[in-house]
């Protein structure tokens, strides 16, 4: 079943929302990189916008204190969905971006190891089930009603973002042309404190211990939930169904277990498994594993 024209287009193996062109796409090649641009990569639903909220936490004094009421999607566009074409050359330095790109369509220069990158990754089963809640909530995703239909596509990689697998072992693989700092969702949420001076060591950002007890306070999950500059809770009536759910939803590990079956599961693992165990990461898939 291939995803509908309306909602998607592919550009060079890859899915894309319609609300970026293959036009826009393509000029991306070019994008102008400075060295201090940091780069948030992801694939769908890993943690991206939680992981926006820590870096603008880190980055931003005045997020950091309450004095300045800024979104986190104007702090921290998403590169290949300029809505409003706006100028990034203009955006105060450090420039953050954030993307769902594979490695190969990012800026040539990024593969120049110029510039930072943080790829996030996160347990396969659990982004498939936050990314069925979150095609429910967002009208410009297809919404598929039916589960094992949406796991189908999602095992198939015809969804936004493609196929998982190749998503993440496209930048594993490639990590020597990039200055790149992996992390996993899984292990910012068993210590956020880790994650946190992990980042600022690799952002080369020095904070107090003040400031980082501030940051992670104010970027644990429970409590982004509540901050309307992080939750994109102020997104556009055309974007999103409100009476369908949120842009964060329940930020768990091990979710996968309340809603797939175990003839899915085996379904996921006999499509998935073999692939995986070729990625350089030890997967976590319930909160009381170890990290």
């Amino acid at each position: 079943m291939e995803p509908s024209k309306e909602y998607l287009f592919e550009y060079k193996g890859y899915y894309f929302s319609v609300e970026t062109t293959p036009e826009y796409v393509a000029t991306l090649e070019d994008f102008e990189i400075k060295d201090s641009d940091i780069f948030l990569a992801t694939y769908p639903k890993s943690g991206t916008v939680w992981t926006q909220n820590i870096l603008s936490l880190i980055i931003h004094e005045g997020h950091r204190n309450g004095t300045e009421n800024m979104e986190t999607m104007e702090r921290i566009p998403w590169l290949e969905y300029n809505r409003e074409n706006k100028d990034y050359a203009s955006l105060p330095l450090p420039r953050v971006f954030a993307t769902h790109l594979p490695y190969y369509l990012v800026p040539r220069d990024l593969r120049k190891k110029r510039a930072r990158v943080i790829y996030v990754t996160r347990n396969p089963k659990d982004v498939m089930v936050s990314y069925y809640h979150f095609s429910k909530y967002m009208t410009t995703l297809e919404q598929i009603p039916d589960f094992n239909l949406f796991m189908e596509r999602f095992l198939a990689g015809k969804v936004l973002g493609s196929l998982w697998v190749d998503h993440v072992a496209g930048w594993y693989s490639h990590a020597e042309d990039f200055n790149i700092l992996f992390l996993t969702y899984e292990e910012m949420k068993k210590d956020l404190r880790s994650a946190v001076l992990k980042i600022c060591k690799f952002l080369g950002k020095k904070l107090s211990d003040e400031d980082v007890d501030s940051v992670v306070r104010q970027a644990t999950f429970e409590n982004m939930r509540k901050d309307p500059r992080a939750n994109y809770e102020n997104l556009p009536d055309d974007i999103v169904a409100k009476d369908k759910g949120s842009f964060l939803r329940k930020g768990t590990v091990g979710d996968w277990k309340n809603i797939m079956t175990v003839a899915q599961n085996e379904r996921f693992d006999k499509v998935l498994g073999d692939k995986m165990k070729t990625l350089p990461i030890r997967f976590v898939w319930d909160i009381n594993d170890e990290v």
